[in-house]
């Protein structure tokens, strides 16, 4: 049986370098990696393409000949840049995915999977579907440049899959954490920031931005990797829209310090009031992709955290 063809858009991000991993070694697929501003990672044995998704000759150019479009190109960072910056996150995503899309219909691409998020979502106490999201009610404030784009690339795939005969999958995901992702403190979120003050610290103290009430449900990168491959071997539907997610929620101040007692450092905890606090509480129901695609996580937040912080003292220190 011939090889499909598997374009993975944004390889060297954080999640796409996870699924290069996954999908490098996979017989079922020949992997065309797209890097742009990052260097391609010629130890994986793929082949490699160089393009700017915002760029119409260029999408045209890496989808020639391409059976499954992996999605996960994009403008992103953490906190501070959603409340300073919240235009990097408009812009370039609208249009990079606006192309891909267009390719993807025009080529008849068997199936497209893209990553959108849970910005969408009021907080609430009790879990979150999808059905939870209407298109009535006003995001949040701080989310809304980035919530409205995503949600306009969530009706795109809708939109396309209505048309043609490609399968698309979105992901409202919540908040990933795990092997490559960021770890410095200007672009990283609330997981990869607290590891960092956690493993370089020097003073004693790690410093929680705000007040850390604020509660996140967090999902290990390589549930989110099963996910896909679930998606891509199980999807009946020609749009299917799901939650991903551990379907709990912690407080960011109980993950501080799981994060500093996994790490068997000495370590106290001081508020920094004058930092960004985005006070949004949320966990996912996530009932529809195990019924639909046989998918739930495998990966509880105390285990994720043994294994980051070992990947991180292997690849970071």
């Amino acid at each position: 049986m011939s090889k499909k063809t598997l374009l993975l858009c944004g390889a060297t991000g954080f999640i796409g370098r996870n699924l290069l991993e996954r999908y490098s070694n996979d017989d079922r697929y020949h992997v065309r990696a797209v890097w742009h501003k990052k260097p391609p990672l010629t130890q994986y044995k793929v082949e490699w393409v160089s393009a700017n998704l915002n760029n119409e000759e260029d999408v045209w150019r890496v989808t020639d000949g391409v059976d499954i479009i992996l999605q996960f190109a994009a403008t992103t960072s953490g906190a501070k840049d959603i409340v300073n910056r919240p235009y990097i996150h408009v812009t370039d995503n609208a249009v990079m995915n606006s192309l891909l899309l267009r390719a993807a219909f025009d080529r008849e691409v068997e199936h497209f999977v893209f990553p959108s998020c849970t910005v969408m979502y009021q907080p609430k106490e009790d879990p979150t579907s999808e059905e939870d999201f209407d298109g009535n009610k006003p995001l949040l404030d701080r989310y809304f440049g980035v919530g409205n784009t995503k949600v306009y690339i969530e009706k795109m795939c809708e939109f396309y899959a209505g048309l043609g005969k490609t399968t698309h999958t979105v992901m409202r995901h919540s908040n990933m954490y795990g092997p490559y992702d960021k770890y410095d403190l200007e672009r990283s979120h609330v997981f990869g920031a607290t590891v960092t003050k956690v493993m370089t610290n020097e003073t004693g103290v790690v410093n929680v931005w705000g007040t850390g009430e604020e509660e996140r449900d967090l999902l290990h990168v390589d549930d989110l990797v099963n996910f896909v491959d679930a998606a891509l071997t199980h999807q009946k539907a020609r749009f299917g829209l799901f939650n991903v997610g551990l379907g709990s929620a912690v407080p960011v101040i109980d993950l501080v310090k799981k994060i500093i007692s996994a790490s068997e450092r000495p370590l106290a905890v001081k508020h920094d009031l004058s930092k960004p606090t985005i006070k949004t509480s949320l966990f996912l129901d996530c009932t529809k992709a195990f019924k639909e695609l046989g998918w739930k996580p495998q990966i509880s937040l105390d285990e994720g955290i043994k294994r980051t912080l070992a990947w991180y003292k292997e690849n970071i220190l």
